[in-house]
């Protein structure tokens, strides 16, 4: 098998059996980085000399029979929102935080008292307001599969995508608001999931949204999500990593109505094409218009809660910063300050009754499937004014931003390329706390389908 296509689970099972070592990784990761980062630009700050440091003190542990759990030697790419010991937090502003941000939240933490060894931090968009991966401080990352005109990589995770197509990262932690995790796994052909608010803690993650801000991975298959899941998840500690359902009787709902609206026909016909599969192994799948996606959606385009929110930690933490940031972050901030804390209020309201109401169609059926992203990913050139991003931004965050709306799970997974030969993502929304069942879903799709470098094919960045 090619090294390149191992899983985590292999990766970790080769370093435990001295197959491989922790050092000879992070080299081969390290020498990704050096050949393609000056054109890829995924990360803010790489962390070469410290990673290799941390390998190395992974080999002298595991020569002496010491497992300190199954991150443990896995290079991991981080969005730089977290903090992470040493490292700068520039949460893609023009100037890095103070350096109380670099303490390490739970997450962080959990995965650094497993030795999961963190490379790098990855660009984001400016405080991770946006879905397509712009930033005018630091330079948009180049989609890695398109490689004769600069694609975006879709955001506000922007870098965590890039990283993993380019190798320099077997996994990456993103965050996820309106879709910042899935919208750039969709766009670079990765696996990402989408926690409900309050399973992960977000804590030491620079903060978008108060409501509705979740943390996330992003990986290169869905056996490497169940995988990276079960080692991060704390509910889940002890239990097996999810294994897949059976397809046979699986109840799939594909909503008919708001996901599919003038959608890519060629993104159109892959996503159906997964369905097909689906029916032919057995599944039931069921097509109805899913409740109140409209008004929740109205709400999203009005700025929703995260920039009422974001506009007020600004004006708390960094008033010297909303003059200096990025234009299309800048406009949206502004705007925001104009809504009443009535409207805020209300629009709370509405948004719990929607997704409460909502959720009853898990009643009848054990999953919804849509499209991730309804469009192919822009040419950067073709989204450099305020004007032309914000159509494409909010068409970009469409289909994800229901389940962050809702309060629901999500996960997405690559099934075709499109017409522009970019990836196409498959979206799965499962009830609150329901990531467990929803990966498992996913596996079952994708030992029909394949994994993502067999569907997609190899991309050489």
């Amino acid at each position: 098998m090619n090294a390149a296509h191992l899983s985590l689970a292999e990766h970790a099972a080769r370093l435990r059996r001295r197959e491989l070592t922790a050092v000879a990784l992070i080299d081969t990761c390290a020498q990704h980085h050096a050949r393609t980062e000056p054109r890829l630009n995924a990360y803010k700050t790489w962390d070469g000399a410290r990673a290799r440091s941390a390998a190395a003190a992974v080999d002298t542990l595991l020569d002496q029979g010491l497992d300190l759990g199954p991150l443990m030697g896995l290079p991991v790419s981080v969005k730089d929102l977290y903090g992470v010991p040493g490292l700068p937090v520039f949460a893609g502003s023009d100037e890095a935080l103070s350096e109380a941000w670099q303490a390490a939240g739970p997450l962080v933490a959990r995965l650094q008292r497993q030795l999961g060894i963190v490379v790098g931090k990855t660009h984001t968009v400016e405080f991770a307001f946006g879905g397509l991966g712009v930033n005018a401080h630091w330079g948009t990352p180049w989609n890695p599969w398109s490689p004769h005109e600069h694609r975006v990589p879709g955001g506000s995770s922007a870098g965590a995508g890039v990283s993993l197509v380019q190798g320099s990262a077997l996994l990456a932690l993103g965050t996820d608001t309106a879709g910042s995790v899935r919208v750039p796994a969709s766009m670079t052909g990765q696996v990402g999931l989408k926690t409900t608010v309050g399973r992960w803690p977000v804590e030491g993650i620079v903060p978008l949204s108060s409501s509705l801000d979740t943390a996330g991975v992003l990986t290169r298959t869905v056996e490497d999500l169940a995988y990276a899941f079960a080692a991060l998840d704390t509910e889940s500690l002890g239990l097996p990593a999810p294994a897949p359902v059976r397809v046979q009787g699986l109840r799939v709902g594909v909503p008919t109505n708001h996901f599919w609206d003038d959608i890519d026909p060629s993104i159109a016909a892959a996503v159906e094409a997964a369905v097909q599969r689906l029916a032919q192994a057995g599944a039931q799948v069921v097509r109805f218009p899913l409740p109140h996606c409209e008004e929740a959606f109205d709400i999203f385009r009005r700025g929703g809660l995260a920039a009422s929110e974001l506009a007020a930690y600004l004006d708390q933490h960094f008033p010297h910063k909303v003059e200096r940031l990025d234009p299309v972050v800048r406009d949206r901030v502004r705007w925001a300050e104009q809504v009443s804390s009535v409207e805020y209020l209300r629009r709370k309201a509405v948004l719990q009754r929607c997704g409460a109401s909502a959720a009853r169609v898990f009643d009848d059926v054990d999953v919804l499937l849509t499209p991730t992203v309804p469009a192919s990913p822009p040419r950067l050139a073709d989204i450099g004014t305020v004007e032309t991003y914000a159509p494409a931004n909010m068409k970009a965050m469409r289909n994800t931003a229901i389940s962050n709306l809702f309060g629901w799970c999500a996960l997405t997974m690559p099934v075709g390329l499109d017409a522009n030969r970019m990836p196409v993502g498959l979206q799965l929304m499962g009830p609150p706390k329901a990531e467990g069942p929803l990966i498992g879903i996913a596996l079952s799709i994708e030992s029909l389908i394949g994994k993502g470098f067999d569907v997609l094919g190899t991309v050489v960045p």
